[in-house]
């Protein structure tokens, strides 16, 4: 495929691979930007604001719908895009592809509801002859950085309010799941997207990265990704805004008064859906030891039961993770921890990129998988007997994106809700749920700022104040 570059769709001498994760196959190549090719999309992205700016609230509206009902009408060519690149499976993929219909559509409505306020300047003495308002206007260019676990929806989470609040975008998609964001972006130029509003550049983040970041060009870095990457990008970023999803570590508390088998059959779900490779995928639970043995048993027994392999087939659950490294990362973060203590329950063997779904327990504090993000399918089960400990440990981690229990009792979950330390809290479901219209971020190392289509919209423009002095208006007595 080629890439979107200052209007044209363009190819390089030297290409990148896209492989498939689960046999290596080829599924196609991409160019492999360059330095000169990052000042070309920057200057077109600079020169085309007027462009972006002067489109209507309706102009803008209509290309976002526009680009839903594209993506819609090829859904499951979508789908198979998604599937193939990455390490989801056909089914998990086509949910993705309809929460991206969903994320654009809320993007287009979005677009008319960019509303500003009356100020009361006359609130103070002085004010009484002037009145005003503010309204809210683009940034500038975005920078948008996207990883490969949700390597559609995530890219529509950047460009939808982005373009809907008028702004130009350039588009860095993960290295290795760059298909599904060209299949985005070919929508929007579709849609009658005009040509520099958007750029597209496939490539090493290690060519690219650095100088996309610190273009003073670049009014806002939208990035979902590792700690380490987001560290790197706020030192070398300067002087714009930051938004960052960091992922987290995120835990769950199963009290004495669950629903026990709801509890366990959405926990398995939200541990190894994508193959764990999830930023809101449960990593550790936090259970009552009065119903310990019973959710234990039924959690083994839902993960003995998932059928791994072949993404494409549609009995398979769980698919192979996006390399035969991160594979074996996780593979390695097993061993550490059964070697400082820990049981293995179900899983923990491999075969190339597929990682068995993996349950723990005894899993001490001072293992990796403990304390820092597995992104793979790995869970740890806790016995707790005591609810401040429990939510005590859940917060012991550096991370804050998710935090989820389970309870009847409507007492205990307003204690968990005030005390888990997270940007959601979701009660009676797992972690792993996400609505594309909610606020999306956490806290400590899980990142900066929010997302979700009215909030990044918020993120991605600035509000602009108008003061009108009329010297004709007499105060009123």
């Amino acid at each position: 495929m080629k890439m979107l570059l200052a209007g044209q769709w363009v190819h390089r001498e030297n290409t990148i691979d896209v492989r498939d994760p689960f046999d290596d196959s080829l599924i196609d190549t991409v160019p492999a930007a360059t330095a000169e090719d990052v000042e070309t999309a920057l200057a077109a992205a600079d020169a085309a604001r007027g462009v972006a700016r002067s489109m209507s609230t309706y102009e803008r509206s209509q290309i976002l719908l526009k680009t839903a009902t594209i993506v819609a009408d090829n859904l499951e060519d979508v789908a198979v895009t998604i599937a193939r690149e990455g390490s989801k499976t056909i089914r998990e993929a086509r949910g993705e592809a309809r929460r991206c219909v969903n994320t654009l559509t809320i993007s287009g409505e979005e677009a008319k509801r960019l509303l500003g306020e009356t100020i009361p300047f006359d609130s103070f003495p002085g004010g009484e002859q002037r009145r005003g308002h503010f309204e809210r206007v683009p940034i500038g260019v975005v920078l948008a950085i996207t990883p490969f676990n949700d390597p559609l929806n995530l890219v529509a989470h950047k460009l939808g309010p982005a373009i809907a609040g008028g702004n130009t975008v350039v588009l860095k998609p993960a290295t290795v799941t760059p298909l599904s964001a060209l299949k985005l972006t070919e929508a929007f130029v579709k849609a009658g997207l005009p040509p520099g509003v958007l750029q597209c550049l496939t490539g090493h983040g290690a060519v690219l990265g650095d100088a996309l970041v610190s273009d003073p060009r670049v009014r806002m870095v939208s990035f979902t990704g590792g700690v380490e990457a987001g560290e790197r990008i706020v030192s070398k970023a300067g002087l714009k805004k930051i938004g960052m999803e960091l992922g987290s570590n995120s835990p769950v508390i199963v009290w004495r008064d669950a629903d026990i088998e709801w509890a366990a059959a959405t926990c398995v779900s939200g541990a190894f859906w994508a193959a764990g490779q999830n930023c809101i995928g449960v990593q550790r639970i936090y259970v009552h030891k009065n119903v310990y043995g019973s959710f234990r048993d039924l959690f083994v027994e839902r993960t003995k039961a998932y059928s791994i392999g072949n993404k494409m087939d549609e009995a398979t659950d769980m698919g192979p993770m996006i390399n035969e490294g991160e594979a074996r990362r996780v593979e390695r973060w097993v061993a550490e921890a059964v070697e400082k203590g820990a049981s293995v329950l179900a899983g923990g063997g491999r075969e190339k990129a597929l990682m068995d779904p993996t349950v723990l327990e005894n899993v001490p504090v001072n293992a990796t998988i403990h304390h820092e993000e597995v992104f793979g399918p790995a869970v740890n089960l806790y016995p707790v007997d005591d609810l401040d400990e429990a939510i005590a440990q859940a917060n012991s981690v550096d991370y804050g994106l998710h935090a989820a229990a389970f309870s009847r009792d409507v007492e205990t979950c307003h204690r968990l809700i005030e005390g888990l330390d997270a940007g959601s809290v979701l009660i009676n479901d797992s972690t792993d749920y996400r609505l594309d219209s909610m606020p999306f971020g956490g806290i400590k190392k899980s990142g900066l700022g929010r997302e979700g289509i009215r909030f990044s919209l918020g993120e991605m423009t600035e509000p602009k104040v108008v003061c009108w002095h009329l010297p004709g208006l007499q105060p009123e007595f």
